[in-house]
């Protein structure tokens, strides 16, 4: 391919530094077999093999992730250490073309948000071309003297660290680059991937890891979110510009599948239900996850103004309807070969009125449901081109844009009830609804310059920081900042659904939906009345979830379309055919053949070791595990006011009170006591049901059941335990 003059002269100013060859080698079963692992203090390139007792204790992807971190790190190391590793794993049905949504990456890494252990998984093609290319995982530890690009090439088994100084570091020009930089010829970019970050990334602490695909109907690279915990700070903290894999030659059988009639037979069935139903239930086709904004609006779940409600009269404009008309209908959007859901809109030409690119017309990836709640309805901002102009900086700067969100609307928040003024904020208004404002500290996130910084360290830093240099009440900053564990929570309002606030509260990482999404069973549905079927369901559905992670795969195929009888059988929410589904897969790609307690099984060893893994880096306990008040419910008058009649009748028919004698702070107080008085004997009752003593940490005796109970992982909690 014959490159424009800027691209050679891009490449013209690499220099190679450090160039290894390995053998070529067929995945066999979903498994490459080997791990990548590259220093780039020392610029060492090596690779080490994938053992029996790793894939069963394990699995692959998120497991694999987690175990090469642990090995890597020690109980002092620091986000910003050297030796903190960035893991990116596949897992052993990732790359499968037969079965919607098997294109997913994990990255692990220390967290410069949560300063702990973080998973984040994301899209695009990057993850099963690393394991064409012969890799179940790489591991990169060290950093780089100056910006490099890692290049891991598929087809001729060569993987080399470059210098690359001239490259522009946000992701849509980057990724832009480096997949015509490497591709062989116009066709080849299809087998290009490529994983970036961006400006912000090198100056806020929940900054995000973009990767990419070929896009061949709009012959433009498209981009995917690592979004939570930070990873892309990490990625620049290492001096990495970009991780680039090619992988050209592929077939339906390049997983090296056992049976690759099962993987189709479950295809089938699923492709079927995507055909005939998914325009009758969640139009994933045409408006992807965005189809819930009003849905959320409707049950009073969708956040606004940093939670404080959870609906709003001008949601419509901000609705499934608008993004809709915005996307670009009749492409095909799956963000892997093969994957039917097709739910990755776009917008297309879409034109930038600020920033550094004003005035371009670019493509704009979402939003998704996250984006529109939190860029839009969560700061106050119902205009739905400002949500796509936050929405395209945030991915080409690397910006989280969950966190993002919920960190403009705590500010927004202590700007409304006097915390910080325009004084501390540069001159800026921070009211909700000043949207302008909000792409302006987006701004200062990627120049690294203003008060945009300050809000990049994320909401645990600012409650402190606002504390401390401006005397901010802390124990009010506390229940209204959204976070827990340092993660800004993903934006779904959870007062009424206690189920959901210990989703929320107990995920290890912190509040991410991809681990338990419970508001409807609990809050819609009534299914979950007890504390025992809360907590069973707080352990089956983070398990379950987890499965997706180790594996390599998208969640959504499972229960965002479902079986035309599904709502006929015992347990709806759990879409017993979709898990079937999934155990003839595993077993057609691995050879092994599981039930839905096997899958389960393996999620609960991982899962408990990423627990352990917490209580190691001291980041773990009970302590951890509770949500600002907020998540429970209201901590203003107004707050309390606009729901009274809610809130007054559960004074007087669960705790027998007479709302018309008391103070509307009077009752938020004999609210509070209440609320929080439950949470205590869900988080009791959960820690029961999954193994664990009263201050959150795994028994020996559970670890030994898992057959986890390795002497490291035995001595972390032994040591815990006292």
């Amino acid at each position: 391919m014959v490159l424009p003059l800027p691209l050679v002269k891009m490449k013209e100013a690499h220099k190679l530094l450090k160039e290894y060859s390995y053998e070529m080698q067929p995945v066999v079963h979903g498994y490459a077999n080997r791990t990548l692992h590259i220093n780039l203090e020392t610029n060492e390139i090596g690779e080490k093999p994938v053992t029996q007792q790793m894939k069963d204790l394990f699995t692959g992807g998120r497991g694999f992730g987690l175990k090469l971190l642990w090995d890597a790190v020690t109980p002092e190391t620091k986000w910003d250490d050297p030796e903190n590793a960035l893991v990116i794993a596949n897992g052993p049905i990732c790359g499968t073309t037969g079965y919607a949504g098997s294109g997913k990456a994990t990255v692990v890494t220390l967290s410069p948000l949560t300063l702990n252990v973080v998973d984040s998984n994301v899209g695009g093609y990057f993850a099963p071309f690393l394991k064409f290319a012969g890799f179940d995982a790489m591991e990169i530890t060290g950093k780089a003297a100056e910006d490099v690009v890692i290049f891991i090439d598929g087809d001729t088994g060569k993987v080399t660290i470059e210098t690359a100084p001239l490259e522009a570091v946000d992701s849509h020009l980057l990724g832009k680059h480096l997949t015509r930089m490497y591709a062989q010829d116009e066709k080849g970019q299809r087998g290009v991937s490529v994983m970036s970050a961006g400006d912000a990334a090198e100056h806020i602490r929940f900054a995000l890891i973009n990767a990419t695909w070929y896009d061949v109907r709009r012959k433009e690279i498209r981009l995917k979110q690592a979004g939570r915990g930070g990873t892309g700070r990490v990625f620049r903290d290492k001096k990495i510009k970009g991780i680039v894999v090619r992988q050209t030659k592929m077939s339906g059988k390049s997983n090296g599948p056992f049976d690759i009639n099962l993987i189709r037979k479950a295809g089938k069935r699923f492709n079927r239900e995507m055909t005939e139903l998914d325009d009758k239930q969640n139009q994933m086709k045409k408006v992807g996850t965005a189809n819930i904004v009003e849905i959320m609006d409707h049950f009073d779940l969708l956040p606004t103004h940093n939670f404080r409600y959870g609906s709003h009269p001008n949601t419509h404009q901000i609705d499934s309807s608008v993004w809709k008309k915005n996307f670009t209908q009749g492409l095909p959007d799956g963000c892997w070969l093969g994957c039917t859901m097709s739910c990755s809109h776009g917008v297309d030409g879409f034109p930038l009125s600020t920033g550094p690119y004003a005035g371009q017309k670019v493509l704009v990836d979402g939003p998704e449901y996250e984006n529109a709640a939190g860029l839009g309805s969560n700061i106050g901002n119902f205009d739905p081109d400002i949500v796509l102009e936050l929405n395209f900086y945030c991915d080409t700067y690397g910006v989280d844009s969950i966190s993002f969100a919920n960190a403009v609307a705590f500010a927004m928040e202590c700007y409304v009830e006097g915390i910080i003024t325009k004084e501390h904020t540069g001159g800026m208004d921070l009211s909700f609804g000043n949207g302008a404002e909000a792409v302006e500290l987006l701004h200062q996130m990627g120049r690294g310059k203003g008060f945009g910084v300050i809000v990049g360290q994320g909401v645990m830093y600012m409650k402190e920081y606002f504390a401390k240099e401006f005397g901010g009440d802390a124990a009010f900053m506390h229940d209204i900042g959204m976070e827990i564990k340092g993660m800004e929570i993903s934006e779904y309002g959870t007062k009424e659904s206690l189920a959901q606030q210990g989703g929320f509260g107990l995920a290890t990482k912190g509040p991410q939906h991809d681990e338990a999404w419970l508001i409807f069973m609990d809050q819609v549905q009534n299914l979950l009345p007890s504390f025992e079927d809360k907590a069973e369901a707080l352990h089956y559905f983070p398990m379950w979830r987890t499965w997706f992670s180790l594996h390599g795969m998208c969640k959504l195929p499972w229960n965002d379309v479902t079986p035309e009888n599904n709502g006929d059988t015992a347990e709806p929410a759990k879409v017993e055919e979709h898990v079937e589904n999934y155990t003839w897969v595993h077993e057609g790609v691995t050879g092994v053949k599981v039930t839905p307690n096997d899958l389960l099984l393996q999620s609960e060893r991982v899962y408990n070791f990423q627990k352990v893994f917490s209580i190691r880096m001291g980041r773990s306990g009970r302590k951890f595990d509770y949500p600002p008040y907020r998540a429970m419910g209201p901590v203003i008058v107004d707050e309390y006011e606009s729901r009274a009649e809610l809130y007054d009748g559960q004074l007087k028919e669960i705790l027998g009170l007479e709302p018309e004698t008391l103070s509307t702070e009077e009752k938020m107080a004999k609210l509070r006591e209440y609320r929080e008085s439950q949470y205590e004997l869900l988080l009791d009752a959960v820690y029961k049901r999954r193994g664990w003593d009263g201050d959150s940490v795994p028994t020996v005796e559970k670890l030994k059941e898992l057959k986890m109970d390795l002497p490291e992982v035995v001595d972390i909690v032994e040591k815990a335990r006292g």
